[in-house]
């Protein structure tokens, strides 16, 4: 039985990549901030519920305890994230803070979730990983990471005006590569799932989960010969 967890997972893309993972076998963990919260989402798709907030070392610790304990882990996800940038607007679209108003602590709220977040929990969970028989790491990136999209005027990437979190999804993108020359037993990729709509970009975006998932399935289900250290949407690679 290949056993999967999940950040952010008791809604939007973590849940639904939840749901069809489920599907196929897995048995899959949510991990939430609110345990309340995870827990009546697992409820309702048959998952187990854990209390993890990635920017808390006691609570990854305490995750990684009563995983191991229930046997082990084969399945990471780093879905959890944040987009601090992006502000409601009651009126329309969000408004996306640019450079012009770009603060430290706007940056720092982003990569403590996005980057060191995903660091502290891929840390914590490496010995669990390790005695996978095929490990597999999935970190949930975004297209706005690519240097190649956000310089090219003919990109839809280049006309976003944000900094806080294309640096912060940049960031994943290079960790994602120098973990995976790092542990070459394991599978560990980058995924883009596109612009969907969800509680992160105040449901902006133009695809739903369903399509959103679609890429971190695909890359959760890869077996120990398939792609390490990539990049990649539901089209394929994408150029960094």
């Amino acid at each position: 039985m290949t056993v999967t967890l999940i950040t952010g997972a008791n809604k939007g893309l973590g849940f639904e990549t939840a749901r069809r993972l489920l599907a196929a076998g897995h048995t899959v963990y949510l991990g939430s901030r609110d345990l309340e919260r995870g827990r009546d989402a697992a409820q309702r798709l048959g998952a187990r519920a854990v209390q993890l907030d990635v920017t808390d070392d006691a609570s990854v610790a305490s995750a990684v305890k009563e995983i191991e304990a229930a046997g082990g882990l084969d399945v990471l996800i780093n879905n959890a994230g944040v987009q601090a940038e992006m502000l409601p607007n009651p009126d329309g679209p969000p408004k996306i803070i640019g450079a012009e108003e770009l603060t430290a602590d706007i940056m720092r709220r982003t990569f403590e979730t996005n980057v060191f977040g995903l660091v502290r929990v891929t840390g914590a969970f490496l010995p669990l990983l390790r005695r996978s028989a095929a490990p597999v790491v999935v970190n949930v990136s975004s297209g706005l990471a690519s240097l190649s999209g956000v310089t090219d005027p003919d990109s839809l990437a280049y006309t976003y005006p944000g900094v806080a979190y294309p640096a912060s999804k940049a960031a994943v993108n290079m960790v994602t590569v120098q973990y995976a020359k790092a542990f070459p037993a394991f599978r560990i990729n980058a995924v883009e799932p596109g612009f969907t709509a969800t509680d992160l970009n105040h449901h902006a975006g133009h695809q739903s989960v369903e399509q959103g998932a679609e890429i971190i399935v695909r890359m959760a289900l890869v077996g120990p010969d398939g792609p390490t250290g990539g990049y990649f949407d539901a089209n394929g690679p994408l150029p960094w």
